[in-house]
């Protein structure tokens, strides 16, 4: 772990400290000398949890179990973080309204899981030439299939391979949408 490590006992520099006991009392400003006994008296270490206070904060405790708590806090935490990445759809002009429908399903679930999706009309031969305005018109009609909130994160343009945007999960409009409407769950 790359932890910053905190000082205990004889390492901590600070001439007073504000001291908080083994029971989480607060025992005041001390001597470190003072503080040092206190810790010792209660057969515990001193560690400065907060170097950068005036003065300095420390506490008396068992450094095995403060270690402990911390990483298993670092855990907790880490776990909590949830890699995003960009997952991309794929569509042709030609594409079905079936295999629409899968996509979309497919987008709605990424969004679910907290995934940006790009979404992207593939042009070859003959449809490079269409209009941009129909080319858009369909990449949004895919768009509005989405059965799952979403707000726009790059609106569309165009892209190397045809015409692309970027969506991401709306939570709030979601939300609104899952109390409004009846869970399917109630209809079968």
């Amino acid at each position: 772990m790359a932890t910053d490590r905190l000082r205990i006992n004889n390492e901590i520099r600070a001439a007073e400290l504000r001291v908080i006991g083994a029971e989480g009392e607060n025992l005041g400003v001390l001597s470190l000398s003072d503080a040092l006994a206190a810790a010792k008296q209660a057969g515990q270490d001193l560690i400065e949890i907060s170097p950068t206070a005036t003065p300095p904060v420390a506490k008396i405790m068992d450094y095995g179990k403060f270690e402990y708590e911390r990483s298993k806090k670092e855990k907790v935490a880490k776990a909590k973080v949830k890699v995003s990445e960009t997952k991309e759809v794929q569509i042709k002009v030609g594409t079905g309204d079936n295999d629409m429908a899968l996509k979309a399903k497919k987008a709605a679930e990424w969004l679910a899981e907290g995934h940006r999706v790009r979404a992207e009309l593939f042009l070859k031969g003959r449809y490079k030439g269409m209009s941009e305005e129909f080319l858009k018109t369909r990449l949004e009609k895919f768009l509005t299939r989405i059965p799952y909130a979403y707000k726009v994160a790059e609106p569309i343009t165009r892209s190397p391979k045809g015409f692309a945007g970027v969506i991401e999960r709306d939570l709030a409009a979601q939300a609104k949408r899952e109390k409004e409407s009846p869970t399917h769950h109630e209809n079968q």
